[in-house]
Formats: structure tokens, sequence, C-alpha cells
């Protein structure tokens, strides 16, 4: 496994990050265990999870994936894992049941806290923007743990380039912890939103990225095709899953990334992988598995060495995206 430093901290992280919306979810608690086993004996050091996996299912109220996650700590060694959660959505009832204010920061903290079976988490993000709470308020907040030794660095996820500038610019006016990832939505498939302003604003900051779907919702594994763009899944299709079945250009592209692996002898998503871990402003890429079969024909992706052919016709295919 290949291990990068998180934007301009000394923090190494594994270039896999192993994503655990699942766990709770479509991983039972045996499947979930297994997994993290797999990932660790694999060499990833860094998992991400958030306060409120998986709230949307029936019976669950948020923090299954944490708590799952919490349980398995319990016979690890705390110190070879990078913990990564983020907060914002709702998690109880009440006005300050959800958001970034000092009041629901602190108190979800300590939740998450108790829930992962650790006295600090390694990276704390703000999930998405809250536009009803001052930003400095959300820093001040973030600094404040950071300084207790709670939190020991910080990042966002889902903010737009000026949101991330004005951030940057105010913790730094301000002398407060600086956010120092951002967790975009990236992928060959979903590019634009990325690369049109973030990007730019990230290489020049030091700004570690950490996407999340980098394999467009299991699109660009290859299970959707032409003929069968309704595969067996366990998981309901997402929204850019129905943009992207209907898109012949989407197809196109598939077909590209199928015969760059054909050439390598390795699985689609491989290719998927090996082109977002070429990209210099990228950190680590957030991959899902609801088996540890999956996990299996995700990882070697990192020993995947594409040619500068290779990227260019995979630009050039998803262009536009």
């Amino acid at each position: 496994m290949h291990y990068r430093r998180l934007g301009r901290t000394g923090l190494k992280v594994s270039t896999i990050c192993l994503g655990t919306m699942n766990f709770g979810w479509s991983a039972d608690p045996p499947t979930s265990f297994a997994i993290m086993d797999a990932a660790l004996n694999a060499g990833i050091n860094f998992f991400d999870t958030a306060d409120i996996y998986s709230s949307w299912i029936d019976g669950n109220k948020g923090g299954e994936s944490e708590t799952l996650i919490g349980r398995w700590l319990d016979t690890k060694d705390r110190r070879d894992l990078i913990i990564a959660s983020k907060v914002r959505g709702r998690m109880w009832a009440g006005v300050n049941g959800e958001g970034l204010s000092r009041v629901h920061i602190m108190q979800a903290v300590e939740d998450s806290l108790r829930r992962l079976n650790t006295d600090y988490i390694d990276l704390y993000q703000a999930h998405f923007p809250d536009n009803d709470t001052p930003l400095d308020e959300t820093l001040a907040a973030f600094h404040a743990l950071v300084q207790s030794g709670k939190v020991r660095y910080v990042g966002v996820s889902n903010y737009p380039a000026w949101l991330l500038t004005k951030t940057l610019w105010l913790s730094d006016v301000r002398r407060l912890a600086r956010v120092d990832s951002i967790q975009p939505h990236y992928s060959l498939l979903h590019r634009d939103e990325f690369e049109r302003e973030l990007e730019a604003v990230c290489l020049d900051q030091g700004i570690g990225v950490i996407p999340y779907s980098p394999l467009a919702a299991g699109f660009l594994t290859g299970k959707y095709t032409r003929e069968n763009n309704t595969p067996d899944t366990s998981r309901q299709a997402s929204g850019l899953i129905r943009r992207l079945v209907e898109n012949e250009r989407a197809y196109a592209a598939l077909d590209v990334v199928r015969r760059i692996a054909e050439t390598h002898a390795v699985p689609m998503a491989h290719i998927a992988l090996a082109w977002m871990l070429a990209r210099p402003s990228i950190t680590s890429a957030i991959i899902g598995a609801r088996t540890v079969d999956q996990l299996g024909e995700l990882i070697g992706s990192t020993d995947v060495q594409l040619s500068e052919k290779d990227i260019s016709d995979l630009n050039a295919a998803t262009d536009g995206f």
C-alpha cells in the first residue's frame, strides 16, 4: 500500500481510504469486522465514517458505523489507525440537533468519541456547509477541539472553492486551527465540480484531497452495461447512476476504461482509481465495500501504473463530465 501526507500536515495516510458508510447497513457486524481486518492487513490505515451513517435506514438512528468501528477498535492498537469522522447532519431532535454551531459540534464530538471507543479523532470534518451558523463560530469550535486534544486535524466536505478559500482566510486572520483536507465528489464521470476551481485552490494552499464516490457509485466497475443498466445490487440506484445509465457518452467512456483495463490485465475499477491517484492534487480515494471480496478487488489499484497515453485517453473520453 502507498502512503501520502495529508495536505501540509505530517500525517501519513494510505492512498486508499476505507469508507464505512455500509457498516450497519448493507454490511452486517461480522462482515464489517472482516472488511476492517482485511483492510488493515492490506496496509490501509485510513478509515472514514460520519456520525449520521446510517440514519436513513429504517430502524437506524445514526452512529451505527461509528459504533461498529469502536467495537472493532477494542481489539486493535489504536495507534495503527487514522480515523476520520464528520459532523453536521441531524443526530437528535430539537433546534440544535444538527448543524455546525458550537453547541452541536461540542455534543456531537463527545457522542462520536464514545461510539468510536477512543479519546481522539484524527480528522474531524464538517460534512457539508451550514448557512445558518457563522463560519467563525464553527472554526472556533474546531479550534477548541484541536487545542483540547480531542481532535488532531480539521477538514471539510462538499465545500465549494469560494467557501474553502474563505475558511482558510478566516482561520489565518483569527489564528484558528487550519482546515487541512477536503472531501469532494470526484470521479472520471464527475470531474467538472472539482477541477473547475476547487482543485487549483487545494494545490495552491496545500489542502489534502480525499474524494468520495471515485467509482461513480459503481458505474466505473463495469457492472452497468448498455444491455443491462439495472444489475442486481443491494443499493438503491443513486441520482448519479440514474443519469449515467441514460447517457451514451458514459458508456463510451466505459469502453475506454475497459480497453485500458484489458491492456493492463486488471479490473476496470483499478483503472478508474489509478487515474485518480495519478493526479497530483489527490491524497487518498475513499472506497466502500459490502464484502471482503469486493475490497480485495479494489486494493490492487495502487500498483497500476498508467501511461501518459492511458491518462490522455481517459481525460478525452470524460471531458465535460
